[in-house]
């Protein structure tokens, strides 16, 4: 019988491989989702759009969806696991894409990323329930950094073999990228393996099968709405660019696959030595400060971007955006479970991920549109004012948060 220590220690040990291999997953696939739809597909502004877009709406429905099951779930390992399996069969449709009639392969590609959307909002949604019922709060920002530091490692030094592999391809060859589908794949059935050795508790309650929840209770809970609001209007200012970052690297500064790789090396790099410093950070002045500072450094991505077409320049670029993307990713989400409540944290995390959902198909139709309707030097500079923003509107959330702190102690001091 493993004592507690134990299965926390084999727990943590098997999200770290688990997450790994979904790394590898990823940096197989949506690292080139938009070279290959641009290069060998010939896919439209529109259509590199509609690849960062189309997954959000679609998770949005799948987030409705998914609450109502997790409402009903008691345990939620064996969900998460079919979940992935369905999303990593997806990448296996994606090697055939190539067979089709021309007309056809563009669009077909941009759907089946969309449709991969659907469990896969399903598998995140439950992953988030799941891990942040087994990792204490005492325990998250060191465990979360780390595991995100042995991530980002693991994506880096896959997405630095690929660059290599695809120099001695043709950028308009489809073979490079089938490979990576088939491969992606088998990691995905990897990352399966290991989610079920994680050892779930078994929860004492038992779910009444009447009763529907939807996750509406989540919506009385004050520190949840105004982080709702905060990390709304962000995830709208960052994610705007994310089409514009593809069409003007691809389009407008020529980057071949060898390029792409290393940028996002470069990127992965900053994100690795910063890791831990994010989370220290956020252990001695709180999530919610340090989020202000990380919206503020990721405002200067898209203004430093447009400067230059220089490889190295660019390169340089993507390694000091790394440093606060480490930020943003493991604040966000220790944030998001700071402001839930335990006993019905998929609620929470269900309707913030709905709403994400809506801001993640808005927002990069709206960075294309700005770009037809003006140029990328604009479309850029104007999200880069939009973060700057969101780090006052953060700054906000953090006094709020002190108050809030501030007024419990005395309450508490009171009553004793």
């Amino acid at each position: 019988m493993e004592s507690p220590s134990q299965i926390t220690m084999r727990n943590e040990k098997n999200s770290i491989i688990n997450g790994v291999a979904s790394t590898i997953v990823m940096s197989m696939s949506n690292n080139y989702f938009a070279l290959f739809a641009i290069g060998v597909l010939g896919a439209t502004n529109y259509q590199i759009g509609l690849i960062s877009s189309l997954p959000q709406i679609i998770g949005m429905l799948a987030m409705i969806l998914g609450t109502v099951i997790m409402s009903r779930l008691q345990e939620k390992k064996r969900f998460t696991g079919l979940s992935i399996f369905f999303t990593r069969i997806f990448l296996l449709a994606m090697f055939f894409v190539i067979y089709l009639p021309e007309e056809y392969r563009a669009w077909t590609f941009v759907l089946l990323i969309g449709f991969m959307n659907l469990p896969g909002s399903f598998a995140m949604l439950s992953w988030q329930s799941f891990i942040g019922d087994l990792i204490s709060d005492s325990r998250r920002s060191g465990f979360f950094s780390e595991r995100n530091r042995i991530l980002t490692i693991a994506g880096m030094v896959t997405t630095l073999l690929i660059g290599i592999g695809l120099q001695w391809f043709d950028k308009a060859n489809p073979l490079p990228y089938q490979i990576l589908f088939i491969l992606a794949f088998l990691f995905g059935m990897m990352e399966i393996f290991y989610l079920n050795r994680h050892v779930e508790p078994k929860k004492d309650h038992v779910t009444d099968k009447k009763r529907v929840s939807f996750g509406w209770d989540a919506y009385q809970h004050k520190p949840f709405i105004y982080f709702l609001i905060c990390g709304l209007f962000f995830n709208f200012a960052w994610q705007l660019a994310w089409p514009l970052f593809n069409i003007y690297n691809i389009k407008v500064a020529h980057m071949t696959g060898f390029w792409i790789s290393i940028i996002t090396v470069a990127n992965q790099v900053g994100q690795i030595i910063s890791f831990k410093w994010w989370g220290k950070m956020a252990d001695k002045h709180s999530n919610a400060k340090m989020l202000a500072i990380t919206a503020v450094g990721m405002a200067s991505a898209p203004f430093l971007t447009i400067l230059s077409t220089n490889m190295y320049y660019l390169t340089f670029v993507n390694f000091t955006s790394g440093l606060f993307v480490s930020g943003t990713v493991l604040l966000l989400f220790n944030q998001l479970l700071e402001v839930t409540r335990e006993q019905n944290r998929g609620s929470f995390i269900a309707q913030y991920n709905i709403l994400l959902a809506i801001i993640g198909f808005i927002a990069p139709q709206v960075g294309v549109y700005l770009l037809q309707l003006s140029s990328i030097n604009t479309a850029m500079n104007f999200a880069a004012v939009l973060r700057l923003v969101s780090g006052a509107v953060f700054l906000l959330f953090y006094i709020y948060m002190k108050k809030r702190y501030f007024n419990s102690n005395k309450m508490a001091v009171q009553k004793a």
